[in-house]
């Protein structure tokens, strides 16, 4: 932490990441962004860290979306497993009709904009996932907003997956790609917006509540348009400290132009796994981060929400 209280950026090239999965190299598996019931995942807190333990992970962050729900019952795993946890969001944020992730590691789950923020999005997901189901209803595919409301945990972010895990449970798909496929994807005639805030706020809000932004994924090859140069300059000027460059929805293109804007503004570069239990294919530890990136992100934490270790 800076001498005024405000969270430290890291410098150029403080950090470089790795694509090493459990058991691969020299120093610990960090695996950053991962998912439990709290948000879209299919495991609970508890079974999501014991599962990063069996995976042979030595540090999980739990990043729900807008949410910081689960992190209490994760600490309470980490601790009795031995797996180092990054508590950790990941905020949704939108631009141009665009959906963009953001990554915050470390924040104050008590600053009340960043709170404020979380909640309104919590909000509207659920009332948009109404409007998508009397869509998806009017149109013939057996769906009830109920159905949608029983595979949502309780306390839970509600999102699209959840839509997908009830037409999975009234045996109309096998697996929650086909329902993004065919249904669910942001050019469905399904698709209703949530409300989002835009990147650049979201990493300033990050940023105020002594929090690490990183933008999750940003190149990804699942949507249609990803994020570009420009907004990641502006996202840069607001405080953006990372981007998350190794991830199964970014292949060798998509890597190389990560690579090449954090050389270009010094952003730290982060690998990780994105894993939902059951939800997605992405598996515990299949990317991973270089040990001194985590350094880094720490560092440029305020401090206020420590990483719990061993």
């Amino acid at each position: 932490m800076t001498s005024d209280g405000s969270a430290r950026r890291p410098r150029p090239g403080s950090g470089r990441a790795s694509r090493q999965g459990p058991g691969q190299g020299s120093g610990p598996v960090i695996d950053l962004h991962a998912h439990s019931t709290v948000s879209d995942g299919t495991e609970s807190p508890t079974v999501l860290v014991e599962a990063a333990a069996a995976a042979g992970i030595d540090v999980l962050a739990i990043t729900d979306h807008d949410t910081v729900g689960g992190w209490e019952e994760a600490r309470a795993a980490a601790r009795r497993t031995g797996v180092a946890l990054v508590p950790g969001i990941e905020v949704s944020c939108a631009v141009r009709g665009v959906s963009i992730h953001l990554l915050g590691y470390l924040t104050d789950p008590d600053d009340p904009a960043l709170t404020a923020e979380l909640a309104h999005a919590r909000a509207s997901r659920a009332t948009r996932l109404e409007r998508m189901v009397e869509r998806m209803a009017a149109d013939g595919i057996p769906l009830t907003y109920e159905q949608v409301l029983a595979q949502v945990a309780a306390g839970a972010t509600a999102g699209r997956p959840h839509i997908a895990d009830a037409l999975i449970a009234n045996g109309t798909i096998r697996h929650r790609d086909e329902a993004f496929r065919v249904w669910l994807a942001e050019d469905s005639p399904y698709y209703v917006s949530h409300h989002a805030p835009h990147p650049v706020r979201a990493v300033e809000l990050v940023r105020a509540a002594g929090g690490v932004p990183v933008l999750a994924h940003p190149f990804t090859l699942t949507r249609s348009r990803g994020a570009d140069e420009a907004l990641v300059e502006q996202m840069y000027a607001a405080g953006l400290v990372g981007l998350e460059a190794f991830h199964r929805d970014h292949g060798p293109e998509q890597i190389a132009r990560a690579k090449a804007l954090a050389e270009r503004l010094g952003l730290l570069l982060t690998g990780s796994s994105d894993y939902h239990g059951a939800g997605k294919l992405n598996q515990l530890g299949e990317h991973t981060t270089d040990p001194a990136v985590l350094d880094a992100i720490e560092q440029a934490s305020s401090g206020v929400t420590p990483i719990v270790r061993p």
